[in-house]
């Protein structure tokens, strides 16, 4: 296990020939190494400061950032242990926080220079859960304006570019997220999903980005009973994936679609053997999406993989139909009602594909929604009969490699071309609107060497059983152990 090679080094003392020992390291070994008092909070924390400093600059993911304040907080990490005060299980771990999420002490602006001042007085429920654990918030990732679009950038901190290709887009809306914790920059991230905001960057950047099942971790918001949005871990390897939703995921009386199960269910034993799951696959969800060839191909050459592991697998796909007027119809809904009020105030400041998002939100009558509404039961039904017979469904999760950083979006897929800046992202957002969990995991790379994702699907709320199926291909695989080559050269 590499766990166990790298705390052997810390044990032995020879780890700073190369401070990406420390950077590339999971969450889980330093959280090991940190208790065990292998290594000190400070030490930890300077290596990734070190890291940000050094590649940020090109990167751009990480924004906000309060060097002497993450500073003091790893001194006062490592006094709580010299006291042999109780320490949680991420005690000193650095994060950055995405910067549509509240965290205290540090500005939450969205994107928007509308927002640029907007310091929070409480903790959203994941940070709040997070600082619990002993994580220390050291500063905020990059978005796209108010999180809208799968490209990161936006006027106030500029665009996060690719850390594998700094001329290509690194998604989003988790963008920066995802390409901080490719970078080595922090060992894991919080991340949200809409429409593919934690499954489209973690393909980007060759790292996981779980879409949770609505209600796994407990959100608070205007549209308090829809389940399109929905918070999430980023992480190197599934196995972090795991760590982290041991402390983010659990009940909350906040949300009325808040699940029972606690969050320690991600801390039981994972059976790797997935010998005889019946999986399903389609690299063009049933002839329904255009996608790249380079796409196609990667995601077909995974079959083999599933075979070889055991699995039973059948090229199959659910009927998504109405999947898509589903999700553009409730997703303008939901722009309206969250953004009217700052829509009327600043319209001059939004960018023009949000606006055409309000504006279809207020275009819609009720019937409009009603109808989506009774569509998306539709979905949720045929989804859940699918599920009967398999136990995942495979899927790209992008149907275009990283694109152009200096475009908002892909205009065209495979001579196909697309009508709004939320088309290209179908192959996620079919997801989103049947309400099913999926993660995406690294699957390989373009001849140019681009990080593809492999999207994996599960039934109602198997947010477990994806992962599963996720660390045994993760393993067989090892293709998100290829790191970008900005940050591991001249470590220090």
């Amino acid at each position: 296990m590499e766990g166990d090679f790298f705390e052997s080094k810390y044990k032995s003392g020879e780890l700073y020939e190369m401070g990406k020992d420390i950077c590339f390291d999971s969450a889980r070994n330093l959280a090991k190494a940190i208790q065990n008092r292998e290594l000190s909070v400070r030490e930890v924390m300077e290596a990734h400061l070190a890291q940000i400093q050094r590649v940020n600059p090109k990167v751009n993911a990480i924004v906000s950032l309060n060097e002497e304040l993450s500073l003091k907080e790893a001194v006062k990490a490592d006094e709580m242990l010299d006291a042999g005060k109780p320490a949680g299980p991420f005690h000193g771990l650095p994060i950055a926080i995405k910067d549509t999420h509240n965290a205290v002490g540090f500005p939450a602006t969205s994107g928007s220079l509308i927002y640029r001042d907007n310091y929070p007085s409480v903790d959203d429920l994941i940070v709040e859960r997070l600082r619990k654990a002993g994580a220390i918030v050291i500063g905020k990732t990059n978005v796209p304006e108010f999180a809208a679009g799968s490209h990161t950038f936006n006027k106030l901190f500029g665009a996060t570019k690719n850390p594998y290709d700094l001329s290509k887009s690194a998604g989003g809306s988790s963008g920066g997220a995802a390409a901080a914790v490719a970078s080595g920059m922090i060992p894991f991230a919080d991340g949200s999903d809409m429409g593919g905001s934690l499954r489209n960057p973690a393909s980007f950047n060759n790292v996981v980005g779980l879409r949770t099942s609505p209600g796994r971790i407990p959100l608070s918001r205007t549209a308090l009973y829809s389940p399109l949005a929905v918070q999430g871990p980023i992480t190197r390897n599934v196995d972090d994936a795991f760590f982290m939703l041991s402390v983010i995921a659990g009940p909350d009386g906040q949300s009325p679609l808040s699940i029972e199960e606690p969050g320690s269910k991600f801390l039981e034993p994972v059976q790797l053997d997935i010998k005889g799951l019946r999986i399903a696959y389609s690299a063009d969800f049933g002839g329904l999406l255009p996608v790249e060839p380079e796409v196609r191909s990667n995601l077909e050459e995974q079959v083999k993989v599933f075979e070889d592991l055991g699995c039973i697998v059948e090229e199959a796909c659910p009927d998504l139909t109405e999947a898509d007027e589903v999700f553009q119809v409730l997703r303008a809904w939901e722009f309206e009602l969250s953004y009217s009020e700052i829509f009327e105030r600043f319209r001059e400041m939004i960018k023009p594909s949000v606006i055409w998002n309000i504006e279809k939100g207020r275009s819609l009558s009720g019937p409009d929604v009603g109808r989506a509404e009774r569509l998306r039961a539709l979905l949720y039904n045929r989804m859940a009969e699918f599920f009967k017979q398999y136990n995942a469904l495979i899927l790209p999760v992008s149907q275009v490699t990283a694109f152009d950083v200096n475009i908002e979006c892909p205009t065209e897929i495979d001579g196909v071309k697309m009508e709004n800046y939320i088309d290209w992202m179908r192959s996620c957002y079919y997801i989103s609107a049947a309400g099913n969990p999926a993660v995406s995991i690294p699957s390989g790379f373009t001849a140019d060497g681009l990080p593809i994702g492999l999207q994996i699907v599960g039934p109602h709320r198997a947010d477990f059983g994806v992962l599963r199926i996720g660390r045994a291909f993760e393993q067989a695989t090892g293709y998100g152990k290829r790191r970008p080559s900005i940050a591991i050269e001249q470590t220090i």
